[in-house]
């Protein structure tokens, strides 16, 4: 019996710990995430904290997801948050460093992209597509709300140039603020989007598009005061859903109409929320623009899409 080969991606953002392994057909045949723990309470974790948390998960989570016998033969993971040159965050040294030492020890390719790069891969790589020349991806996240145009490169890859986005907060810290004051654990994503589902009807907050740059700050602050002043909370986590999905698409079609585009990967923990999917979906349909959205785990934060990059490189050089 021959011997399994594989690829592992490793990922260690703000919240979660991933790595994913792949064989050579990008088939993924083990994988371990491990969301880092939040004190009750608290809004978010300091940049040691998650060296600690990434430095002391990885050991175990590799060791329960390598499948048992493999060979590892290429090495891929995310070094810093977006693809630019002073991109920089320590949580990533984590993974990344972990990455250098599994390629000298085995003697075998390395490969470092950004987390955002990542997400994009991993969207791609679960959502089949799109397989444009170009097209928008719109990364929506705890940390990160850009809208950017994808180009491939040439080498499989591609690059991305950021066009818009918010101009304050995230959309998950949109979220975030939001589900803090219902009382909601952070970070709230998956329980604001399960209290959502009790409302009657979502109460309406305020929409700031321009072009394809967004405010959250105003909806945020709408939304906290209409909550003040007893509003239904289940109708204000469904109104935040609504302006985030409504604030998605007139970033999108806008897009779509400025760079002569007519398909758009959406990726990132928000990028997740059925509601906003379904959302985009609808409306965009009716624009004639192509929707592509990897499954839910696939969008939020995860390891893939470094293991995809080094399928795709490995098996290039081969």
């Amino acid at each position: 019996m021959s011997e399994l080969e594989v690829y592992l991606g490793i990922d260690t953002s703000c919240y979660t710990t991933s790595v994913a392994f792949m064989d050579r057909q990008a088939n993924l045949v083990g994988e371990s995430r491990q969301i880092l723990k939040v004190h009750e309470g608290k809004c978010g974790l300091q940049q040691s904290e998650m060296v600690f948390q990434h430095t002391r998960n990885l050991p175990e989570m590799i060791t329960n997801a390598m499948p048992r016998g493999a060979k590892i033969i290429g090495v891929c993971a995310s070094g810093y948050p977006r693809p630019l040159p002073d991109s920089y965050m320590p949580a990533f040294l984590v993974g990344a460093g972990l990455a250098r030492s599994v390629s000298v020890l085995n003697n075998i390719p390395l490969w470092l992209i950004s987390h955002q790069e990542n997400h994009l891969l991993a969207g791609k790589w679960s959502a089949g597509g799109p397989d444009d020349e170009r097209f928008l991806f719109l990364h929506a996240s705890g940390g990160t709300t850009d809208l950017l145009t994808a180009e491939k490169d040439g080498s499989g890859s591609y690059k991305l140039t950021e066009i818009g986005g918010s101009i304050d907060l995230h959309a998950g810290q949109f979220i975030d603020r939001i589900g803090v004051s219902l009382g909601l654990q952070f970070p709230a994503g998956p329980a604001l989007e399960k209290f959502a589902g009790a409302a009657a009807g979502p109460v309406e907050l305020p929409v700031s598009v321009k072009g394809c740059k967004a405010s959250l700050s105003g909806p945020a602050t709408a939304a906290e005061r209409k909550l003040a002043a007893g509003a239904e909370p289940a109708g204000i986590a469904l109104g935040v859903q609504k302006v985030l999905a409504e604030t998605f698409y007139r970033l999108i079609y806008n897009a779509c109409r400025e760079y002569n585009t007519k398909s758009v990967l959406i990726a990132g923990g928000v990028a997740s929320n059925t509601y906003i999917r379904e959302y985009l979906h609808n409306k965009l349909t009716g624009r004639k623009i192509s929707l592509w959205h990897p499954q839910a785990r696939f969008s939020c934060d995860n390891a893939c899409g470094c293991a995809a990059f080094a399928v795709l490189k490995g098996e290039k050089s081969v």
